[in-house]
């Protein structure tokens, strides 16, 4: 054997096997890939600008309508603490969130789960995402951690643009909960992010059902069309005083737990309900969507 041979196969020995690289793994190419384009979409940037419109609106709302006076005392009941929002800009994080999470939110969320499977499948992108192979199940996790991250992000944009624009109308300081105790402006703060993070988590439900009605068409917009639909249903159903018994099984039913956090001390019954309910759909329902998706047919 030729020295030129032996140098041919230490250099192939040499070089990393094909199945190693990077574009298969979930942590590698693939997931930065969703995240790039999905937060690159026209669609996406549009969302998440009018939610951050919302707290801008509400702030300018409140401003004009208070005229700078001092409301009355805060009554303490329910979660949107716009009474409190004139002696303290903080509280606008609080009420932009109870404002956006009934519809707003999970409508955004819906869009962009209900489109990760059927708007690959209708732009015949699909099988060429398999083909890497990154594996369906490994690809749907890579979508369903992409929607998520779109739930943190949409939520941050609201809590930011709330913040600065209860900065720039209204007084910061050291605010008082729910409870009537006084807590620092830090202390605020963290509880604010809190409050984000268990908001984001809140649609893990949504976007686990957004994804697998994302798994049973090819059509993009009747996927979407679908999932909004069904978020305004249960919503509607969530209302109705007859159904009180099913009520708290609708994953919208414990969605404004969060404002507990803003109690002294705080109250986790819901909002552990809340969160063990999200993690349930999300079980069932990405189930569904893996059963769904690994028996697709994507060559039609």
């Amino acid at each position: 054997m030729s020295q030129a041979d032996l140098k041919g196969r230490g250099e192939l020995r040499d070089q990393p096997p094909r199945t190693a690289s990077r574009r298969t793994t979930f942590y590698g190419t693939l997931f930065r890939n969703e995240l790039h384009t999905t937060f690159r979409r026209w669609r996406t940037l549009a969302l998440l600008a009018v939610l951050a419109a919302v707290p801008i609106l509400v702030g300018i709302a409140v401003k004009i309508e208070t005229g700078g006076d001092s409301p009355s005392s805060p009554s303490g009941n329910g979660p949107a603490f716009i009474s409190q929002i004139t002696n303290n800009g903080l509280f606008l994080v609080f009420t932009a969130l109870a404002a956006t999470l009934p519809f707003f939110l999970p409508m955004s969320v819906g869009v962009v789960a209900g489109d990760a499977i059927a708007g690959e499948a209708n732009a015949g992108t699909l099988r060429y995402l398999l083909v890497a192979p990154a594996g369906r199940t490994r690809l749907l996790l890579t979508k369903y951690a992409t929607v998520m991250t779109f739930c943190l992000v949409a939520t941050l944009v609201v809590a930011l643009s709330a913040l600065a624009v209860g900065a720039v109308l209204f007084p910061l300081g050291d605010l008082t909960t729910i409870s009537g105790t006084r807590i620092t402006f830090t202390e605020g703060l963290g509880r604010a992010l809190l409050i984000a993070l268990v908001v984001a988590a809140s649609l893990m439900g949504v976007a686990a059902l957004g994804l697998f009605v994302s798994t049973l068409t090819n059509s993009g917009i009747a996927a979407m069309a679908t999932t909004v639909g069904l978020l305004i249903t249960v919503q509607i159903l969530d209302q109705i005083p007859q159904l009180h018994a099913l009520q708290p099984y609708f994953f919208s039913h414990y969605w404004l737990s969060f404002a507990d956090l803003m109690r002294e001390p705080v109250y986790w019954d819901d909002l552990v309900k809340n969160l063990g309910l999200q993690a349930l759909y999300a079980a069932v329902f990405g189930s569904a969507a893996w059963a769904r998706f690994t028996a697709k047919d994507i060559t039609a």
